[in-house]
């Protein structure tokens, strides 16, 4: 899931990173790069914190309804990928049926996709694509 992130910078100062979604998670970095860097990782630290509370993690926005927003006039937006399902809880075995030829389907895509390490990893990420409209 990619959510969206507002860098911002006055004068000569550090770039600033506001992450709409994620109320309260902040950072910044000397340089524009350092500070998506920082704002991947205090993106991580947020989730991983929510996740442990028992916090839902948050559907990231649309950046056209964000950028729209007065609160977010000035600033670049970026967006950050991050793999949400490792915030859903332990992984469980499961048994399901599918189809002979959707398998074939899905096995053949994994391996030209490396993003996807594993038929597991891409099913749970086509659930997460229609569960939350991603």
């Amino acid at each position: 899931m990619f959510y969206p992130i507002l860098i911002q910078q006055e004068g000569d100062s550090a770039y600033g990173v506001i992450v709409p979604d994620l109320p309260g998670c902040h950072s910044a970095g000397d340089t524009f790069n350092e500070a998506v860097e920082n704002a991947a990782e205090a993106i991580d630290f947020h989730m991983e914190t929510m996740a442990e509370e028992g916090i839902e993690i948050p559907t990231a926005s649309d950046l056209g309804e964000l950028t729209g927003n007065p609160n977010y006039a000035n600033g670049v937006w970026v967006m950050v990928q991050v793999d949400v399902v490792r915030y859903l809880g332990t992984a469980q075995r499961i048994n399901i049926s599918l189809p002979n030829r959707l398998i074939t389907q899905i096995d053949r895509f994994v391996d030209t996709h490396k993003a996807y390490k594993d038929r597991s990893k891409f099913l749970a990420d086509a659930a997460m694509k229609i569960l939350h409209h991603v």
